[in-house]
């Protein structure tokens, strides 16, 4: 028989909400100020241990201050030397301790996130900060922030593999680590957890956000007495009252920057593919690119390590012509070059240096607004478009001069960089590695129509279902009538699936079309058999109250493709049956949102404006 229900207007059930929190929350925030305690402790020991690898290496004293590799004069041999054997240490330390320590430690993370159940190796925590310390040490041209996210999300990741804790809740555990150990680098605690929300985290909720954010307080708080409160590159002027032109200036600015970014990025794509063809094991890969950073070293000496006193300079408007050049050129060439050889060190300070560089040139032709204003709309554009991520590119920029007043010229360098990025780069510098190992990604975050659309919107109001006692051959032939339909709309009304009700009309069991064909095509009469028979007693239900979402993760977790609708204040009382085609349907109207172009007004036919009436000529020319 044939039931039909109305179609009343769905009330959306109070449990819904705008976020689902479970109260594990409250036990992973806490696990999260413990891995942000650590994650700090760890930055202030990284960043100690490159100050004493680079004053043993350059000059020779025991001190633990992070001072420049460049700064004074070096032997010739020193500056090529000390790169080439730091990259040599790096190679076997990864070719005999752990692989995972080769890259700049955001793939890396991803990595762990998206392909290993958010697992990382222990050893990973001990020999990633202790490989990134030789390679900056010995006068790599990287960041410390890199290794340290890396070696943060380890700690988070361990902490999370001690417990019973699900996949996602070792996630935000890993990303709590690594946001902690940037937001204790930079002492930019906002920036970091926009890094984690565009980079890491894949998702903006409640579960992951708070635990994050709680980690990334609790790292800038030990960062204070540890590594000082003050911004790394404090600006001491204020900007005098932004015009048209300058933002439209910033614009270009952030063009330029989006350029160099491309460019960049292009390198360390070039460099990666040269070193796969070359005919040697990669643990020699590092000490090449020590090589390729020690030639540029005699060239440029304060592009070697990681630059924090350049930037400065840059940021401050004090660089000489000969510093911004050579420090542009160079240290492009040598941290792009390098960083494809696999050794270990991070991508965010030689960004800042080079987008500073870049605004210090850029000075010398706009007109000038403030000390370092371009350098810092160029640093901003720069890193929106290498990491693809422009609202941490706009915050880092103030958080790390604490230029609060520039949000809005920064805001146009740095989305007009991204823009230029997606548009002609696939892959981010941040990606593209992760993807050559297999694993596709996107980073475009949006609602899931199937959480937008209740059952009750979508399920169809008419099915098939039959009562107990009802013959086989009988269900059958009723069955065999739903492909009666046109064809074009016979996969909405095809039902697979067909309840059983008892005297009452209330759910008895279910048979599906696959049992009705295979008891029909037995040889031999069988006039007696019955629906009763075949039916399955405890089927799997879903309730018209249900998200699509609901009701797509109760099919793949139950394993049945169609499932009958019930009412949840009376489960046995039959609405509706739903397919994955009709879940599919929520789908459909997304899509059709996305690539169905139609104008809703057509100015052309306007006639008059008047009297709180729009009057439009319809085709046949009458109002």
């Amino acid at each position: 028989m044939r039931t039909q229900t109305a179609a009343p207007r769905p009330r959306v059930p109070s449990r819904l909400g705008d976020y689902s929190v479970r109260p594990r929350i409250v036990l992973i925030s806490a696990l999260a100020l413990a891995v942000g305690a650590v994650a700090a402790v760890v930055a202030d020991a990284l960043l100690k241990l490159i100050g004493l690898i680079t004053n043993l290496i350059f000059y020779q004293r025991f001190a633990t201050a992070l001072v420049a590799p460049g700064v004074g004069h070096h032997a010739w041999w020193l500056i090529v030397g000390a790169p080439v054997l730091g990259g040599l240490v790096v190679g076997l330390i990864a070719r005999y301790g752990s692989e995972a320590i080769r890259g700049h430690g955001m793939p890396e993370a991803i990595e762990a996130i998206l392909r290993n159940g958010s697992r990382i190796q222990p050893r990973v925590a001990l020999l990633k900060p202790i490989s990134a310390a030789i390679t900056i040490g010995s006068g790599g041209p990287f960041g410390a922030e890199g290794p340290i996210i890396m070696t943060g999300g380890a700690f988070g990741s361990l902490m999370a593999q001690t417990l019973s804790l699900s996949a996602d809740e070792r996630k935000t555990l890993l990303v709590a680590g690594a946001a902690a150990g940037m937001a204790a680098t930079f002492n930019a605690p906002l920036a970091s957890i926009l890094l984690a929300v565009e980079l890491l985290l894949f998702e903006f909720r409640p579960r992951s956000f708070v635990p994050v954010s709680l980690a990334v307080v609790v790292a800038t708080a030990l960062r204070w007495p540890l590594l000082g409160a003050a911004p790394i590159f404090l600006t001491q002027h204020a900007l005098p009252a932004i015009v048209f032109p300058d933002l439209v200036l910033c614009a270009v600015a952030g063009l330029i920057g989006g350029f160099v970014a491309w460019l960049a990025t292009s390198l360390v794509y070039l460099s990666e593919d040269t070193f796969r063809k070359l005919p040697i094991h990669w643990m020699w890969w590092p000490a090449i690119g020590g090589l390729i950073i020690g030639v540029g070293g005699l060239f440029e000496p304060r592009a070697l390590g990681v630059g924090y006193d350049v930037i400065g300079i840059l940021l401050s408007g004090h660089a000489t012509f000969g510093l911004i050049v050579g420090i542009l050129v160079v240290k492009t060439l040598i941290w792009s070059l390098s960083l494809g050889s696999g050794t270990s060190g991070g991508v965010l300070a030689p960004v800042f240096m080079i987008g500073a560089a870049l605004g210090s040139l850029l000075a010398y032709v706009f007109p000038p607004v403030a000390p370092g204003f371009w350098a810092l709309m160029s640093l901003a554009a720069v890193v929106g478009g290498v990491m693809r991520s422009p609202l941490t590119g706009i915050v880092f920029a103030m958080e790390l001069t604490h230029q609060w007043d520039a949000v809005m010229p920064l805001t146009v360098s740095s989305t007009v960089a991204f823009l230029l990025s997606v548009l002609v780069l696939k892959r981010s510098v941040l990606t593209e590695k992760v993807v050559r190992k297999g694993t596709h990604l996107t980073r475009e975050y949006s609602i899931d129509p199937l959480e937008i659309f209740l059952v009750s919107e979508i399920m169809p109001r008419s099915f098939v279902c039959f009562r107990s006692g009802t013959s086989v051959e009988t269900a059958s032939s009723e069955a065999a009538g739903a492909f009666s339909v046109p064809v074009k709309r016979r996969l909405a009304h095809v039902q697979r699936l067909y309840p059983v009700l008892d005297d009452a009309g209330q759910l008895a069991g279910l048979i599906t079309r696959h049992q009705l064909h295979g008891a029909s095509m037995r040889p031999g009469p069988h006039p007696n058999d019955r629906v009763d028979e075949l039916m399955v007693r405890e089927p799997v239900v879903g309730y018209a109250d249900m998200t699509l979402r609901e009701l797509a993760n109760l099919m793949a977790e139950r394993e049945v493709s169609s499932v009958p609708i019930v009412d949840r204040a009376d489960p046995r009382r039959v609405l509706s049956v739903m397919a994955l085609d009709h879940v599919l349907e929520a789908r459909l109207r997304d899509v059709d949102e996305e690539h169905r172009f139609e104008r809703m007004i057509n100015l052309f036919r306007v006639r008059a404006l008047g009297g709180g009436r729009l009057l439009v000529r319809g085709r046949t020319g009458k109002r």
